[in-house]
């Protein structure tokens, strides 16, 4: 079995922890995670991916053991900023990105930034289009009381959602591991986070309207990608992943009948597809 490495790195006035796999002179993946987790749900897909690639997965600023200083901005500009010098730190010039939830405006950002840095994107429920928006998403047109909003998010955080969040989609939602979304709770009590994850949430009103800057990277650079995506997600629905086709025609869409943590029942398959579409592309 292929062993994680565990380590922080200090950015500045920011610690960021992040786990690493596989062999360090094999082409990179940097892996993004989403809301309200962090790098652990990548766990068992390094496991499979270790073998062909470096696996590199951080834990975003407000997530999992990730430090960051009184006053830290929560924005999504700003963990892009983050990120950008998380990679220069590693030395990361060539690197694949793996984007997930809250991981694919943080990232793609990233990708705006640096477009001769990316050799590829692999989004599994990482959205870049308004048709991508499910049900479960706010009305952000309507989110105009930053106070109500902030209120509203409470029930976002509640272990009960969370528990959701993983089971709500899923063929056989007692095969999701409780320890999941404990940990994530877990690391949600810690000091400032509810806070950080309000900030956030708040500011997420700000994605769609960039989403024309990340298509654009898509049409201009053409990246090969690969979407694969839990169908029967409520916050990110098929439509956004088939929309990823209007910008790179050569895009591969893939659907399995799961949720929005679609790594949950269906890592096997997931990291065959990914380990293949990498060797195509490398």
């Amino acid at each position: 079995m292929a062993t994680i490495r565990h380590h922080t790195i200090r950015l500045g006035d920011v610690d960021v922890f992040y786990r690493e796999a596989g062999d360090p002179d094999a082409p990179v993946l940097l892996l993004l995670h989403g809301f309200p987790t962090s790098s652990h749900q990548f766990v068992r897909l390094m496991r499979r991916l270790a073998g062909n690639w470096r696996l590199i997965a951080p834990d975003l600023p407000g997530f999992g053991q990730t430090v960051t200083p009184e006053g830290f901005a929560f924005t999504f500009d700003r963990l892009s900023e983050v990120l950008g010098d998380f990679v220069d730190a590693l030395e990361l010039r060539r690197y694949a990105l793996y984007v997930f939830d809250f991981g694919a405006p943080a990232g793609l950002r990233l990708a705006v930034a640096r477009p001769s840095q990316i050799t590829a994107l692999i989004t599994q429920n990482g959205n870049a289009y308004v048709e991508g928006l499910g049900p479960a998403m706010p009305d952000f047109a309507s989110l105009t009381d930053e106070t109500e909003a902030r209120q509203g998010f409470s029930e976002i955080l509640g272990l009960e959602q969370i528990k959701w969040q993983y089971t709500e989609g899923a063929r056989d939602p007692e095969t999701i591991d409780p320890s999941n979304y404990l940990l994530d709770r877990y690391f949600l009590d810690r000091p400032g986070r509810e806070t950080a994850m309000r900030d956030l949430l708040w500011d997420y009103r700000n994605n769609p309207p960039v989403y024309p800057k990340f298509q654009a990277w898509l049409r201009e650079t053409q990246p090969p990608v690969l979407a694969v995506w839990g169908r029967n997600d409520q916050f990110f629905v098929p439509a956004g992943a088939e929309a990823f086709r209007n910008d790179v025609p050569s895009a591969e869409v893939h659907f399995f009948d799961t949720g929005h943590f679609a790594l949950e029942e269906d890592v096997e398959p997931i990291s065959e597809l990914i380990d293949r579409f990498l060797a195509a592309h490398h």
